[in-house]
């Protein structure tokens, strides 16, 4: 008589959604934001999701001390190690990444995405995606897979993804949207912004390139609005990888 209930549970699990989270770092001036990347995780595990995170396996582009803001001379730190400290340990170097194991992948925010997964940081609206990164969001989205990208990570969906694919990164101008000036470049990409204002917790989703962003640290909010902003993204992609 158990049986009907056990073979229920049996197909959630074996039908468990695998989520990848690509980190770029530890700390939002160098790596990944650090509530942002929790964040992620948190409402991947309370949506039921199992998730891996991943983070490439090379330098980063510097070190900032986070008390000053100002680069730290003479020292160097890799990405995937720096990962590690935000995954407890548990990171996977980004080349063994297989698309075909995930049904979605979210990337957090954090200027490690600007300076370490591409170079938005230094060129601007002319930055090249790094190549590892650049073949897996194609692969993510060739495979009809959901992609969500939060904060500033929506830059590497303007360049990576097709052109008109929608994205919002907030308002484009305003004391409460410090990072606006990433929106023209991602525009110069091809990418449509859509503008969110405060508390910009919405996530905004592009059905057709099964894309969702949320403004997440690119406004200024507080760290229960940063929460919600990337729990409504991660809601939207479960949403989508049920569908």
């Amino acid at each position: 008589s158990h049986f009907p209930n056990n073979f229920i549970l049996l197909t959630l699990y074996l039908n468990k959604m695998k989520v990848a989270v690509l980190l770029s770092g530890s700390g939002v001036y160098d790596g990944s934001e650090i509530t942002e990347s929790t964040a992620a995780l948190i409402h991947l595990s309370r949506a039921g999701c199992d998730y891996q995170c991943f983070a490439p396996d090379q330098d980063q582009m510097h070190v900032v001390n986070h008390v000053t803001g100002e680069p730290m001379e003479g020292e160097t730190r890799n990405v995937l190690i720096e990962s590690a400290r935000i995954a407890r340990g548990a990171v996977t170097a980004l080349e063994e990444l297989t698309v075909e194991e995930f049904d979605a992948i979210v990337v957090p925010g954090g200027f490690g995405v600007a300076k370490n997964l591409c170079n938005l940081a230094v060129k601007g609206k002319d930055m090249e995606v790094d190549p590892t990164v650049d073949k897996i969001l194609k692969e993510f989205h060739a495979a009809k897979k959901p992609i969500g990208l939060s904060c500033i990570a929506p830059v590497l969906g303007a360049k990576s993804l097709p052109d008109g694919v929608k994205i919002t990164m907030g308002m484009e101008s305003g004391d409460d949207f410090p990072h606006s000036w990433a929106i023209p470049a991602a525009q110069a990409m091809g990418a449509t912004h859509v503008s969110v204002d405060k508390p910009a917790t919405e996530a905004v989703v592009d059905s057709d390139n099964k894309v969702v962003t949320c403004v997440a640290y690119m406004y200024s909010g507080k760290p229960h609005e940063i929460y919600d902003s990337v729990g409504n993204l991660v809601d939207e992609i479960v949403k989508m990888i049920s569908n």
